[in-house]
């Protein structure tokens, strides 16, 4: 196993946050990667690849909003987005976007050294083999082994979130996961209660994977309880 520690890129247009995100994170041992503009965070993730992205949400130039969606066209990496709004809104539309958890500023660095520990744990976790080599269900199929997603032999590219919520309610196939359950998984436990949060990855994986998104052939909710990944022995309701 590779003793390298991770590298983390963190870009931001205000230097002083650069600045204190990037000494705190040298002193826990991370290698940091800067970048001042959304435009330099694309390029940036293309060229080193790193292990997790810090990315500011306004920016000029390219906002992280789109910064997100490019770097989400080729790679898969953890992706905490820095936002100013604290709105249900952006949050959502920073997700959506393809980020996996968000912390608002103004906020303690001990907060933010949490949330990376956090999605770099869950990332290797889930890159770890599974307890089967694939899974198969109609037209998806899911390579644990390697951690890839195929609908009629295409591949479906999930983001780190996506993929931790689709494993975990095929763990469970056939019965219902509690919502806080999966938004623990997905996200950590400071997410418990943020239902709109689930709801919009759980859309997102629809729009993925289903033949018919409005008439969910695999991942169903169940009013009232959450949601459930149907075996093909399950009645449709």
């Amino acid at each position: 196993m590779s003793t390298t520690k991770p590298l983390i890129l963190v870009v931001d247009d205000e230097p002083q946050y650069v600045y204190m995100i990037k000494l705190n994170l040298e002193a826990r041992g991370y290698r940091v990667s800067i970048g001042d503009n959304g435009e330099a965070a694309v390029a940036l993730a293309a060229e080193q690849q790193p292990d997790l992205v810090i990315l500011d949400l306004m920016m000029p130039a390219l906002n992280g909003f789109e910064a997100c969606r490019q770097i989400r066209q080729f790679s898969t990496v953890p992706i905490i987005m820095l936002t100013a709004k604290a709105e249900e809104a952006d949050k959502i539309k920073g997700l959506d976007a393809g980020a996996d958890d968000y912390v608002t500023k103004p906020f303690s660095i001990d907060e933010l050294l949490a949330r990376v520990r956090a999605n770099l744990r869950r990332n290797e976790l889930s890159q770890q083999p599974q307890t089967g080599p694939f899974f198969e269900s109609g037209d998806l199929r899911v390579d644990l082994m390697a951690r890839r997603v195929f609908v009629s032999d295409r591949e479906v590219p999930l983001t780190p979130t996506e993929y931790r919520l689709l494993t975990e309610l095929i763990r469970h196939a056939g019965q219902v996961v509690v919502p806080d359950h999966l938004l623990a998984v997905g996200w950590g436990d400071s997410y418990e209660g943020e239902e709109q949060v689930l709801r919009q990855a759980i859309y997102r994986l629809r729009q993925k994977l289903e033949p018919d998104p409005k008439q969910p052939r695999y991942l169903e909710t169940r009013p009232g309880l959450g949601y459930i990944f149907v075996l093909p022995d399950e009645p449709d309701s």
